[in-house]
């Protein structure tokens, strides 16, 4: 062999050995449907995003669409998904069917669908279950917009064991539509009910549960028509009774320039959140791009206010952030 064949022999091997040590980019993550996850009375369908490689304990969000919408694009929308990638946690996106509700909604309003170990309420823990299983999954989040906002609402109630904290975004609070005799009423007027009352219907929920309860963050646009604001002031009202705090926030601030608002326990510890989106409608506040608090793509009821409330819950959570 000459001196010029060998080195050309050489030159081919030692590229072919490069390509060969050369790491694959993984494929990125993709959203998948699990069948299977229990007896689901309530008749859901169950999506999930797991990012390539996640380790072991890493946490769990259930994110709920809104009426009209779907799991995938939700969880695109939102940001959850790419949230997801950046901090390191999976996502379970329930969906719900035509047959159920013809506009797509999950229904936060029927007493079959709200109670502990009925209808939707109990496949979605079902999902939890599966899921937690499946990933070894650490602490349990839920959120959602709109009908998904009310049904978080009602896993934190039904299911209060199962979520560290949940997240509603133009929502409702639990019991509402019982308590103001229709969802309309709810969603147009609200509910006539004192902080206590509207504790009791938490409590009611799970009966016998001494806690932990759910923390709660909450997003609300002032302008919103579909679900009036007087819901997040309700919400507030529940959910500190619940964990026996007071009506007065602790920590009044701004942020992206929308009001902010804490509300602490007896300890100190924040228990309730809430932002108010001035002049934002219904939907999902999204900030799109690529900066490190920005998350989501605006769309149908998926709004560019210049805050990720995808974000600011995530990182509320000790996700990220």
């Amino acid at each position: 062999m000459t001196h010029t064949r060998a080195a050309s022999l050489l030159a081919v091997l030692t590229a072919l050995l490069a390509v060969l040590l050369t790491p694959v980019p993984a494929s990125a993550a993709s959203l998948q449907e699990v069948t299977g996850f229990g007896t689901n009375p309530g008749a859901l369908r169950m999506f999930r995003y797991v990012p390539d490689g996640l380790p072991a304990g890493r946490p769990v969000v259930v994110a709920l669409h809104g009426c009209t919408q779907n799991a995938s694009g939700y969880g695109t929308g939102s940001g959850w998904t790419q949230l997801a990638d950046r901090w390191g946690f999976s996502v379970v996106l329930p969906q719900q069917q035509s047959a159920n509700n013809s506009s797509l909604c999950f229904d936060w309003f029927q007493s079959g669908d709200i109670t502990r170990g009925q209808g939707e309420a109990a496949s979605l823990a079902q999902m939890v279950d599966r899921q937690v299983a499946d990933v070894s999954g650490g602490p349990v989040y839920v959120t959602g917009l709109s009908a998904g906002g009310g049904m978080a609402a009602v896993m934190m109630a039904a299911y209060p064991e199962k979520f560290t904290a949940g997240g509603i975004v133009a929502g409702l609070p639990y019991g509402c539509a019982q308590a103001a005799g229709s969802p309309y009423v709810c969603m147009y007027v609200g509910a006539t009910q004192t902080a206590a009352q509207w504790g009791d219907r938490v409590r009611a929920a799970r009966p016998g549960y001494t806690g932990p309860w759910p923390r709660l963050v909450a997003f609300q646009g002032t302008a919103d028509y579909t679900v009036k604001p007087v819901n997040m002031t309700d919400l507030v009202e529940q959910w500190t009774d619940v964990h026996g705090a007071d009506q007065t926030a602790d920590v009044s601030d701004t942020v992206a320039g929308y009001p902010h608002r804490t509300y602490e326990n007896a300890g100190g510890t924040a228990v309730v959140e809430t932002y108010s989106i001035t002049g934002m409608g219904h939907g999902q506040p999204v900030d799109p791009g690529s900066g490190s608090a920005q998350c989501g793509t605006a769309g149908a009821y998926l709004l560019d206010v210049n805050l990720c409330a995808a974000y600011r819950m995530g990182a509320a959570w000790g996700l990220g952030g």
